[in-house]
């Protein structure tokens, strides 16, 4: 297993050097530096939209020294040294400016090839042709065997291909210790694990699975994973942390789904569109529209705390933020990379992107009630009679008011010094 160990680490670290370029760094590019140093114009001899383009640089020479930021030309010319002023719009954010530079000190990886646009309507379609996870699903064709489960036979068959045999059966005590740490996430009780050993039954190990299903650890094991998908959080990280209200409550319903073994397919609905089911899920114990909880994901992540209209920045990082969860949690695809330019990787292409910013930027945040309408209805009732004396008591009011509004316009016209206005008779003034 060692010896896999430094592959798997590279591979993580070019995932991670892939998203913060996507995130951080060619945003800034194409924002900034595409109208001057694109595939239209290159001032200077400069163009910014490819690794290798950066390294050859323009007419002052390499724009980019891969892991020497103070020595790059792009890094001067942002930070506004040695007479070098860009972009022409005014000096770039500290933060855009840092991540720049940890992008160069990083070797400056650029994750995919420079492809020109004309290119992309045709490698799409091959895209969707070619790739496994874009065919449709099929059902193959069961292989022999004796196992009594259908996943146990595509398992053996598998092994027998490579010429491998399964493990041997384990003892009960490791048996009931793995079992009880995938299901709960927690080591048995010594009582368990006596029991389970002294159980001569051939149904002892399904009594086990059955027990730890029941088990409301299970649910608080298994949840916590999708809560990582959903980079579910209670407070809103970045400077000043605020808290999200109500975050809590997403955590107890996604709990209760896995306890209750809700399907997929229903859990996807509420979490996309909860709050439009026209018969969402509702749980009679607890008294609460469980489908419109599962929005809440859409909330969770991190936001700014300033002016979202002067800074417009704010608010499209949160949309695109809402972008990046649903896509890699249900598609399985990073979908916010098309935020700047058409997918290098996946057949996405940035119009995708705007159409579905759209639909998330014109959907209004508002906070639900998720009680049924019977826990409000003794109240909504009290609320309607008070309303009808409320209601009458104000017509009184407006009642009294009007009668005596003449004697007070009187006693105020009368309070008035005398105009020669006032006193000409053609001119007649608050006749009351």
């Amino acid at each position: 297993m060692l010896r896999f160990l430094p592959v798997l680490l590279c591979a993580s670290a070019l995932a991670q050097d892939s998203e913060f370029f996507e995130a951080k760094v060619r945003p800034v590019l194409a924002a900034q530096c595409y109208q001057c140093h694109g595939p239209d114009k290159q001032f200077g001899g400069l163009r910014v939209d490819s690794r290798e383009a950066l390294l050859a640089g323009g007419k002052r020479g390499p724009a980019v020294m891969p892991g020497k930021p103070d020595e790059s030309l792009l890094l001067r010319a942002l930070r506004h040294q040695d007479g070098l002023q860009m972009p022409m719009g005014g000096r770039l954010k500290d933060g855009e400016i840092a991540a720049m530079e940890q992008w160069v000190k990083d070797g400056a990886p650029w994750p995919a090839r420079f492809v020109p646009v004309s290119s992309l309507p045709d490698r799409y379609p091959r895209q969707a042709r070619e790739h496994w996870a874009f065919q449709p699903v099929r059902k193959p064709a069961l292989p022999a065997g004796r196992d009594a489960h259908v996943v146990d036979r595509f398992i053996r068959a598998a092994l027998e291909k490579a010429g491998l045999a399964p493990s041997g059966q384990a003892e009960k005590r490791v048996l009931i210790r793995r079992l009880t740490y995938v299901l709960t996430g927690l080591p048995p009780t010594a009582q368990e694990t006596a029991a389970f050993v002294s159980d001569p039954s051939p149904r002892a190990y399904e009594r086990l699975v059955d027990r730890l299903l029941q088990s409301p650890r299970f649910g608080e094991h298994w949840a916590r994973h999708w809560l990582d998908v959903v980079r579910y959080g209670e407070t809103r990280g970045y400077e000043w942390n605020y808290e999200i209200i109500g975050a809590w409550r997403y955590r107890d319903y996604l709990i209760r789904a896995f306890n209750e073994d809700v399907p997929y397919d229903q859990l996807v609905r509420e979490h996309i569109a909860g709050d439009l089911l026209e018969r969402p899920r509702i749980n009679a114990a607890e008294r609460i529209n469980e489908s419109v909880i599962g929005t809440a994901f859409y909330r969770l992540g991190e936001a700014g705390h300033d002016n979202c209209i002067q800074f417009r920045e704010i608010a499209t990082d949160v949309v695109d933020n809402q972008i990046d969860t649903l896509t890699k949690a249900f598609q399985g695809l990073t979908v916010s990379c098309a935020r700047c330019h058409d997918h290098k990787l996946d057949p996405i292409p940035a119009k995708d992107y705007g159409s579905l910013y759209t639909i998330l930027n014109s959907s209004r945040q508002v906070t639900h009630t998720i009680d049924t309408p019977e826990v409000s209805a003794d109240t909504v009732r009290r609320l309607k009679g008070l309303k009808e004396q409320i209601r009458a008591e104000l017509a009184a009011t407006w009642r009294r008011e009007a009668a005596a509004l003449p004697g007070r316009l009187r006693h105020w016209r009368d309070s008035l010094p005398k105009t020669a206005a006032m006193e000409d008779p053609a001119l007649p003034w608050l006749e009351l």
